[in-house]
């Protein structure tokens, strides 16, 4: 790697941040459902959003706050355990009073603040409570408690979400960290998972959406745990320029300042996408599933995709039961064509040494045990290789169990 991974590293790692969390009642369990982060100054920002058609009220808030001040925001405020979706005009009046008081909280302007919500859809905010879970999450903000407000935008996670690096530049060092969330109903476009990325680097605002489309295409957009696509998917990039390093956007050559930040921000979210698929609801198995040999990326990733949401796979996966047919007809309805007889299909435990199942199309000369013994692993690697072109994709994804449906048929009791 081209970058240092701090040891514990939070979304205040870079330079000029604070966070700070608080409970006020709107999760039955009582823990953190309200987090906060501010930057000292003003950031340049950027944002990627669910692609599904229903979108909740902050989705539709920050779409606005950025189109109209992507050089000025000041923080992000976040609750849990309600997705304030589905909830009309009130809905979208009660996220302009939460971007309000984090505003006053904060000391800037409401257009200043961007807004998350995660939890139960159809359901209002109460606004009351929140309030003073925003005001009691702004007296806890400090550079220490990132970690707080990781955990203060937590659902159904098992483990709070978060990482940072550090990037060695021409002029010196900058950092990037981050926090996510999610577990279940993930999908690509992208899925019930919210996560903030932060950085120290000075880069114009213009350059940030570029940077964090190409992230998180790569990232938070080639992971599925059960093929919903949520109503709030938000990721949001903050750069404050708290270093004084500028990222020169015209120089994309190997080792330029661009391209080194730009492979930690990859990273980072990456990584972030990973412990999502991890922490899949009810999973047992980590799959990552590369297929390569087809004539364009989107080729790739659809055939990948598609083998990754099949109920059949995930379930053998979850079984244990080297039903390789089960991946070879998947990628079969992926609706990509390629010919069947050029195809090898191989599985690893450690993504290095390969046993091969398919090859040329045919039934390869391998033991049963040695393929259920890898398919038994907590981390499975599969690799379809195609005769069709250069071009490759890698999704993660996990297996489907029992427990899956347990917790969500008692999510709302």
């Amino acid at each position: 790697m081209t970058f240092t991974l701090l040891e514990i590293g939070t979304i205040t790692s870079p330079r000029g941040y604070t966070a700070g969390a608080a409970a006020c009642g709107i999760k039955k369990n009582g823990k953190l459902d309200v987090a906060l982060l501010l930057s000292e100054v003003d950031c340049s920002a950027a944002g990627v959003f669910t692609r599904n058609q229903v979108q909740a009220a902050p989705v539709l808030i920050d779409r606005e706050t950025l189109a109209a001040n992507p050089t000025r925001i000041r923080g992000v405020v976040a609750n849990s355990g309600n997705a304030n979706a589905c909830t009309g005009q009130p809905g979208l009046e009660s996220g302009l009073a939460m971007q309000r008081r984090a505003a006053a909280a904060a000391g800037c302007l409401p257009e200043q603040i961007l807004i998350l919500s995660t939890g139960v859809i159809g359901v209002p905010l109460p606004m009351a409570r929140l309030f003073d879970g925003i005001a009691a999450a702004a007296a806890d903000c400090s550079p220490a408690n990132g970690h707080r407000a990781a955990e203060g935008i937590c659902t159904t996670d098992t483990f709070v979400k978060e990482i940072a690096v550090e990037v060695p530049l021409a002029a010196g060092p900058v950092r990037i960290g981050g926090m996510a969330k999610g577990a279940g109903m993930i999908h690509p476009n992208m899925a019930t998972m919210l996560a903030v990325i932060t950085t120290d680097a000075r880069i114009e605002a213009g350059v940030l959406p570029g940077l964090l489309h190409a992230a998180a295409n790569v990232s938070f957009n080639s992971i599925s745990v059960d093929g919903d696509t949520s109503t709030n998917d938000t990721v949001l990039l903050l750069a404050n320029g708290m270093s004084g390093i500028e990222i020169d956007p015209g120089d994309w050559s190997i080792g330029s300042d661009y391209a080194l930040f730009n492979s930690g921000l990859e990273y980072v979210c990456q990584e972030l996408a990973k412990m999502i698929v991890r922490d899949g609801e009810g999973a047992s198995k980590f799959i990552e599933l590369k297929v390569s040999g087809t004539r364009t990326r989107a080729d790739a990733h659809q055939i990948a995709n598609t083998i990754a949401t099949s109920p059949l796979v995930k379930t053998a996966f979850a079984g244990s039961d080297a039903n390789w047919g089960r991946i070879f007809a998947a990628a079969g309805r992926a609706g990509i064509p390629f010919d069947q007889t050029q195809t090898a299909l191989r599985i690893s435990a450690d993504g290095e040494e390969w046993l091969t199942l398919l090859q040329a199309g045919t039934p390869a000369d391998y033991r049963e045990a040695d393929a259920a013994a890898i398919f038994a692993e907590r981390d499975i690697h599969v690799w379809l290789h195609l005769e069709e072109g250069l071009a490759e994709a890698v999704v993660w994804t996990c297996d489907l169990t029992h427990d899956y449906v347990s917790i969500n048929a008692d999510y709302r009791t």
